[in-house]
C-alpha cells in the first residue's frame, strides 16, 4: 500500500479547506520581489534569477516550488520595473499553483543617503487540481491495497484563475534596509472544492516586515570585493500562520554563507544553513533547512538552489553608476 501517496493527498486536501499559505523561500534575498514589490529596480544593474525549493523530502517530494524574476532600474524616471514567475507543486502534481506578475516601483529621494521605494504588483494567480491523482479512504483496501473506484464526486471545476494585486514599501540606504509589504490585497479566490463554502474564501493577505544592515569587515580593493556581514530578519503573517526568520548573511570575497533560525510562534521550525559563491555575473547558492519541529522524524529537511545573474560587469555601466544619484541595494541582494 502506497501510504506516502495517501498521506500526501490528505495533506493537499486539508490545504484546500483551511486558509492557504504562500511558500516562503529560505534564500529570500535571491528573489527579493517575491516578498516585497518595492525591490523592483533597487539594484543599479539589471538582474535576473531562478530558485528551486524541495520542501520536506521525507514526504516523497510532496512540496516543490520554483521562482524566476527579472528587474531593472529606470533611473531617468526614478523608477524600476520587474517580472515575477512563481510555481508551486504540491502532492507530486496533485495541486499546482502558478503566479505571473508585473512589478513597478517609484523612487522618492529623501536624502543623499536614503531612498523610499513604493512598489505595486499585478498579475495572474492560477490553481489547478488533478483529481485523478487523489486517493480517498474508500479506495484503500487492507488486503488488495489501493483500488481505483471511489464514491467521491468529481468537482465541477478543477482550475481557477484570478487577478492578484500586491504592494510594498522599502527604505533603502547604503547601510540598511527596512520594508513592509502586503501580498494578495484583493484576496484572490483559489479554491476548487466546495466544502463549507470554501470556494468563496479568498487567499488571505500576506503581511511582510523585513529589515537588515551591512557591517563591513574588510573594505577590499579593485581586485577583491569587500568582506561583510548582514544581520537581518523576515517576519511573515498570513491567515493563522506566522513565521519569523532571524540570522545573518556573510560575504567573504567571492564566497558567501548564511545562518538563520525560523520560528513559527507555535514551535521552533528549522535552522537554515546556506553557502554559495559568485563568479563574474553569476551567483550560485545552496541552502538546507534542518527541521527541528515535531515533523523532523518523518518530514526530513528542505533543499533550495538559486542562480542569480547581475549584469554589473559592464564598464560603461560602472561609470554611469558612479555619476548617478542612486542608492544601490545591499550586497546580499546583488
Amino acid at each position: 500500500m502506497d501510504m506516502s501517496r495517501f498521506l500526501t493527498a490528505l495533506l493537499v486536501l486539508v490545504g484546500t479547506v483551511v486558509s492557504a499559505q504562500d511558500p516562503v523561500f529560505s534564500q529570500f534575498y535571491a528573489v527579493p520581489m517575491q516578498f516585497n514589490p518595492g525591490f523592483a529596480g533597487s539594484a543599479f544593474a539589471p538582474r535576473m534569477g531562478f530558485i528551486y525549493r524541495n520542501q520536506w523530502t521525507g514526504f516523497n517530494s510532496a512540496y516543490r516550488t520554483y521562482g524566476a524574476f527579472y528587474e531593472q532600474s529606470l533611473d531617468r524616471l526614478n523608477s524600476g520595473i520587474g517580472f515575477n514567475l512563481e510555481g508551486d507543486n504540491a502532492g507530486n502534481g496533485i495541486l499546482k499553483t502558478t503566479r505571473f506578475s508585473a512589478v513597478y516601483a517609484y523612487r522618492l529621494h529623501l536624502s543623499d543617503q536614503l531612498d523610499l521605494r513604493l512598489g505595486v504588483e499585478a498579475g495572474l494567480h492560477q490553481t489547478n487540481l488533478n483529481w485523478d491523482k487523489l486517493i480517498f479512504p474508500d479506495q484503500v483496501d487492507a488486503l488488495n491495497g489501493i483500488t481505483y473506484n471511489s464514491d467521491e464526486l468529481r468537482p465541477d471545476i478543477s482550475s481557477r484563475s484570478s487577478l492578484d494585486i500586491s504592494t510594498g514599501l522599502l527604505l533603502l540606504s547604503e547601510k540598511f534596509y527596512l520594508g513592509a509589504a502586503m501580498k494578495h490585497l484583493n484576496t484572490p479566490r483559489e479554491g476548487v472544492l466546495v466544502i463549507n463554502d470554501n470556494i468563496e474564501r479568498g487567499l488571505p493577505i500576506r503581511y511582510v516586515l523585513h529589515g537588515g544592515t551591512e557591517l563591513i569587515v574588510n573594505k577590499g580593493n579593485k581586485l577583491h570585493p569587500p568582506s561583510f556581514i548582514s544581520p537581518n530578519f523576515l517576519f511573515v503573517s498570513q491567515g493563522p500562520y506566522q513565521q519569523l526568520n532571524i540570522g545573518a548573511y556573510a560575504g567573504l570575497g567571492s564566497i558567501f554563507c548564511g545562518l538563520w533560525f525560523r520560528h513559527t510562534f507555535n514551535n521552533a521550525d528549522a535552522a537554515i544553513l546556506m553557502a554559495g559563491f559568485k563568479e563574474g555575473v553569476f551567483k550560485f547558492g545552496l541552502s538546507y533547512d534542518a527541521t527541528i519541529s515535531g515533523l523532523s522524524n518523518r518530514a526530513g529537511g528542505t533543499f533550495e538552489f538559486s542562480l542569480g545573474i547581475s549584469l554589473d560587469q559592464n564598464e560603461n555601466l560602472k561609470k554611469k553608476k558612479k555619476r548617478a544619484d542612486l542608492n544601490d541595494c545591499l550586497r546580499m541582494f546583488q
